[in-house]
């Protein structure tokens, strides 16, 4: 049976891709009492497609939005592969968003809004949560966005 948040996926249209593995010596996630502890998921789309460039060069405002959508798809579906089920989620605690960007560029906030709107929409309350948006110069795999996630776990 499909759950709660899982049915509001559906309903938003949106299908989570395949938990991502990871490129390098890391785990995707992990747990330590009733927190979750997301890695970056970058923007990497179910096709295997990665959104590029640097915001103020290569990629706009609403791109760079839709890259951090990706990133949030990702961290749902490494959330989904930990606990087996959405509904376990408690509350997002953290995302942390990183946008590789021109020097000049200063609207990360905006970028990584992206993921946050994202949260909201599938996980309502429990996906209100505290953030930070970083600009950086480069990212893995020359990523236009990474985001990583803390996760309270339910029960």
């Amino acid at each position: 049976m499909t759950g709660t948040i899982e049915a509001r996926l559906a309903q938003l249209g949106l299908t989570l891709p395949p938990a991502p593995n990871p490129v390098a010596n890391y785990v995707p996630y992990a747990v330590s009492g009733n927190l979750l502890f997301i890695s970056g998921q970058i923007s990497k789309a179910a096709d295997g497609t990665i959104v590029t460039g640097l915001l103020g060069r290569d990629v706009t405002v609403e791109a760079g939005q839709a890259a951090a959508r990706l990133c949030a798809l990702n961290i749902l579906a490494q959330a989904k592969a930990a606990l087996g089920d959405l509904d376990r989620v408690a509350q997002v605690m953290r995302l942390t968003g990183f946008v590789a960007a021109t020097a000049d560029f200063a609207d990360h906030p905006k970028v990584v809004n992206g993921a946050s709107d994202l949260m909201v929409e599938v996980l309502g309350d429990k996906g209100r949560h505290t953030r930070a948006a970083v600009g950086v110069a480069s990212l893995p795999m020359a990523s236009a966005v990474e985001i990583d996630a803390i996760i309270a776990i339910a029960g």
